[in-house]
């Protein structure tokens, strides 16, 4: 059975919300049968996407509301 999970790939400061971040990664992990291929990357997000949402302003690609603004793309 395929199992799905959400990782930190990266904590860092956000001057948008003013406050620490997590940027994560959906892993996709294959079914016990196929042992030798690794995870899949699905989807990304910010742990306060949410927050960053909710004032109005359009924010970053990994809030899912600016795609062409990626403020954390250094040591990605």
């Amino acid at each position: 059975m395929t199992e799905k999970n959400w990782q930190a790939i990266k904590i860092c400061y956000c001057q948008h919300i003013g406050s620490e971040v997590a940027l994560e990664a959906e892993l996709i992990f294959p079914p016990e049968h196929l042992p030798d291929s690794g995870p899949r990357v699905g989807a990304h997000r910010c742990s306060q996407g949410l927050n960053c949402n909710l004032d109005g302003r359009p924010s970053c690609i990994w809030a899912g509301t600016n795609p062409t603004v990626e403020p954390f793309s250094e040591g990605l």
